[in-house]
Formats: structure tokens, sequence, C-alpha cells
């Protein structure tokens, strides 16, 4: 009956300082508009030092991996089956073909480049699906290895500033292409990274633009779920043989699932709904912190500049061919 009191009270430490780095990271994202995971990401590299200490470490752990499945697991409770039939079939078909053809991209690319094919699965879903929250999520189902961390790391900070660089020029290439404001929400919703990112660029055009690219965001958020449970599978085929394979379903992706299906079947009230994103919020925002201190400086360094290629061409991709998209007029 101690067990449980004890592993929490030798958690507390390292929690608390995650929960305090989250905090520092909300407080600076809400007053200097950055991304708060970038933020929270930076700041717990800071504290590095942090995991050499034994009192702190086992809540560190704790935030870097069970708080980091409980936001993965609340994530479910953005995606109702209405929000993903509002526009019609034809951009639920665009989304579909864009997250798969650019995460087979993305590991074709990193195969070609040398890298983990396991990196380009990694940064093309967080490419194509929902930035930071995708490379968490995606992170959390594929197999361990020696530098998953560090590609997880690089793969949020990439996210991140490349979806707040987009936030500021995807308004301007909507105009220049001259999008209308339903064409120019589509653009923005399939595009950019961040949810925040595609609610502000999207609102900065036009009311109506900001209402389509917020729905066509949360259509890629859909995605998701098809792209953990993969990720899955392949942590389940890697699996050494006679270690413990990986459950089929593990109970976070399952959590994931009962949120949609219940948020699809059942009117869930506003402030509930608003309450779990908060919390999956905290959640995701105290795992990165979690991870940024469990990762030295240096490690982000010697990866050198080519992943840095490889997210800027995901990128580009994924613009490209939503532009030929609309621009022939397919939706």
């Amino acid at each position: 009956m101690r067990a449980l009191p004890d592993r929490a009270w030798a958690a507390a430490p390292g929690l608390g300082l995650a929960l305090v780095v989250a905090a520092a990271a909300t407080y600076l994202s809400e007053h200097y508009t950055a991304p708060v995971m970038l933020y929270a990401l930076l700041l717990g590299m800071a504290f590095n030092f942090s995991t050499e200490a034994e009192h702190t470490r086992p809540g560190i752990d704790l935030a870097s991996k069970g708080l980091l499945r409980l936001g993965v697991a609340l994530l479910g409770m953005r995606i109702g089956w209405a929000q993903v039939t509002s526009l019609g079939w034809e951009p639920v078909v665009m989304v579909l073909a864009l997250v798969v053809v650019t995460i087979l991209a993305s590991i074709l690319l990193a195969r070609l480049m040398g890298f983990n094919p396991l990196f380009g699965f990694l940064s093309g879903g967080a490419t194509a699906i929902c930035g930071a929250s995708a490379a968490l999520a995606i992170s959390a189902s594929l197999p361990g290895h020696d530098r998953k961390e560090q590609a997880t790391l690089f793969t949020i900070i990439g996210v991140s500033a490349l979806s707040t660089l987009a936030m500021i020029a995807y308004p301007v290439i909507a105009r220049a292409f001259e999008l209308d404001d339903l064409a120019a929400g589509v653009f923005i919703g399939a595009t950019i990274h961040d949810v925040a990112q595609v609610v502000g660029a999207g609102y900065a055009i036009s009311p109506e633009s900001g209402d389509t690219a917020t729905i066509v965001k949360l259509l890629r958020v859909a995605t998701l779920l098809p792209v953990i449970l993969i990720a899955g599978q392949i942590a389940r085929r890697q699996c050494m043989p006679g270690a413990a394979r990986p459950p089929l379903l593990p109970w976070f992706v399952a959590a994931f699932v009962g949120l949609i299906i219940l948020n699809s079947a059942v009117n869930v009230p506003q402030a509930v709904g608003q309450a779990a994103n908060d919390v999956s919020r905290w959640c995701l925002v105290t795992a990165i912190a979690a991870i940024g201190m469990k990762t030295r400086l240096g490690d982000i360094v010697k990866l050198g500049f080519k992943p840095v290629i490889l997210m800027l061409a995901e990128t580009v991709l994924l613009a490209v061919m939503v532009l030929a998209t609309l621009k022939s007029g397919l939706v």
C-alpha cells in the first residue's frame, strides 16, 4: 500500500520542476507570441543538469513519458465526426493524400540522406499532421533507439520554427496566388504545422478563412490515429527476439480512439471539452520541458544541417502540393 505514495513522493521534485518550466514557457508564449513548445524545450534544456540529481530524475522521467501519453490521449477530445465531414469529401481526400505522400516522401528523403527512416516517419508525420503534438504522439509509439529523444527534439524545434515563419509568410503567399477566402483557408489549414499558428494566419486573412483553416487543420489532426497505429505496428515488428512486445493497442491510443468516438456520439459540453484540451496542453508542454531536461545541446548540434534541409524540404513539398491542388480546381 505504501508503494504508490512512495513513488509519488519520489517523483514530486522532478515533476514539480517540469511544471514550473512549463508555466514559465506558457507565460513567455502568451506575452511574446512564439510557440509554447519551443519555449518549453529551450527552457528545459537549460535545466539539463537536473537529470544528474537522484531526487529529480524520477519525476522528470514520469513527465517525459507518463504525462506525454496522457496528453496524447486527451487530444482525442479535439476531434468529432461532424468536424471531419463539414467541408465535404474533397478536403478529406486531399488531407489523406497529403499525409500519405508527405510521410512516404520524408522516409525516402531520410534514407537518401543517410538517416534512420524512422526519423523521416517522425518528421514527416509532424509536418503533415499537427506539428509538435504529432511529433510527441508518433515518438511515443515508435520503437526506442539510442537517438530517439534527439530526433524528437530536433523535429519539435524544426516544426515550431517553420510553423512560426509560415504563419507570417503563408497569408502573403495566399494573396500572391489570388486565392479567395475559402481557398486561402484551405491552404492555411492544410500546410501550417501547429494549430495556434493555423488560427493566427487564417483569421489574419478573414473570418471565413480562419473558420475554414481551423476545420481543415482538425481533419489533419484526425489522421494522427492511423499514423500512430502504424507506428505501434513498427514498434512491434522491430521488437528484439525474447523481449516483451509492445501491446497491439497502447492504452493512450485506445483512450485517444475512445474520446474521438465519445466526442462524435455525444454532445460533450463545451466546458468539458475545453478542460480536456487545457489538461492535454499542460501535459504536453510539461513533457516537452522534461524531454528538454534530458537532452544536451551538444547532442542536437552534432546532427548538423542535413535534418534542417530534410524538414524544410518536407514543408515546401506540402505547400507546393496544396497550392497545385487548389489551382487545379480539384478542391
